[in-house]
């Protein structure tokens, strides 16, 4: 995608070919810096203080950090050292142990000398995936907008909800639920966006927005809590979010809000659809609500809210009352009977067994 007219990914091998260049997320929408990772450490803490976030970026990065791990050490001892620190980084997202569990199976096998151009081209093979797999998703998922489109006689743009940022920012190009987005609008096909601010980190507000005006793509940001009486006005065609995790059974892992989104969406007879691609699901679980674990983040996120300033500054101020408690869970889930389909990288699937079943098998083939 681009931003003021130049191509850019989220994350990429820098030119020195020692360090990874990615763009600090938690700078925008008001700062646009890239910065460097050079070891290990700098991964793990990007990951954890969501400098890139969104779960095909995290196991993107993930799979970069293994490399850079192992161009300073590529014994077993510290694999498995990079291995763990990564994996306690993020603990929701299903992409970074996917990730991790790849490298490992290129790498383990071969001889240390050969670890560390063998980690770097595996890592780039990750993230080149993920550009594709997100574009077939776009591809996917703008046949449903076309139908939207259609079913309005081609009247009016088709208003669609999203929630939290799963647009590129939150993989490595083109995005998950925003992907349909972009290939719509690009083909001619009057779209707006409704844009959830998605507290309490507003990346819905200050990712989400600040992507799709770079794109020129029509939108308004909302609070949270005005998707539910958008939907009941009639102003809402479909919703299409993003998934951190998905289980076999098709119950859906996404940023904290995403179940209400779904509840509103299923009273009010609006298409509730997630776009991901196929690393996203756990096929090791079937029941998200039991077993997926939900991270709980620091109430400071909460508690403290960051804006640009009228003289141009950014500065953080207090939102609650000193020694008010915050609980802050990151995410939530959805049960799959509020679903109507999983966009993927192989068509759109709804979260029944015998669909569930044919899309891992196709997933398999693939392999």
């Amino acid at each position: 995608m681009k931003v003021d007219g130049q191509p850019y990914r989220t994350i990429w091998l820098s030119a020195d070919g020692r360090s990874v260049s990615v763009i600090d997320q938690t700078l925008l929408p008001h700062v646009f810096k890239v910065v460097a990772w050079r070891t290990l450490e700098d991964v793990v803490a990007g990951i954890r203080n969501m400098v890139v976030r969104g779960a095909p970026l995290i196991g993107a990065s993930a799979g970069y950090g293994i490399a850079l791990a192992m161009s300073a050490d590529p014994s077993d001892k510290a694999f498995e050292y990079a291995y763990q620190a990564l994996f306690a980084s993020r603990p929701t997202a299903a992409n970074l142990r996917w990730a991790l569990d790849r490298m490992r199976s290129v790498l383990l096998p071969l001889a240390p000398s050969e670890r560390t151009s063998v980690a770097f081209a595996t890592a780039r093979n990750i993230a080149d995936e993920d550009v594709a797999n997100c574009s077939a998703i776009g591809e996917h998922g703008k046949a449903l907008i076309q139908q939207a489109w259609d079913s309005v006689q081609r009247s009016r743009p088709v208003n669609i909800l999203t929630h939290c940022n799963a647009g590129w920012l939150a993989t490595v190009d083109w995005g998950t639920a925003l992907a349909p987005i972009y290939k719509a609008f690009d083909t001619g096909i009057p779209v707006h966006v409704w844009v959830d601010e998605t507290r309490p980190r507003n990346q819905g507000a200050s990712l989400t927005a600040w992507e799709l005006g770079h794109h020129g793509v029509p939108h308004t940001v909302i609070v949270d809590n005005a998707g539910g009486h958008i939907m009941q006005n009639g102003k809402v065609d479909l919703c299409i979010v993003g998934s951190d995790r998905t289980t076999a059974g098709g119950d859906v892992c996404n940023k904290i809000g995403t179940y209400l989104k779904a509840l509103a969406a299923h009273d009010n007879q609006v298409p509730f659809y997630v776009a991901l691609p196929v690393s996203t699901i756990d096929w090791t679980i079937e029941d998200g609500v039991k077993s997926i674990p939900i991270e709980t983040r620091a109430p400071e996120e909460v508690t403290v809210i960051s804006g640009l300033t009228s003289d141009g500054k950014v500065e953080s101020v207090q939102l609650t009352p000193q020694g008010s408690a915050a609980l802050n869970y990151a995410f939530d889930v959805t049960p799959r009977r509020f679903v109507t389909g999983l966009v993927t990288e192989f068509g759109v699937f709804p979260p029944l067994p015998e669909e569930m079943t044919k899309l891992r098998e196709e997933a398999e083939k693939q392999r």
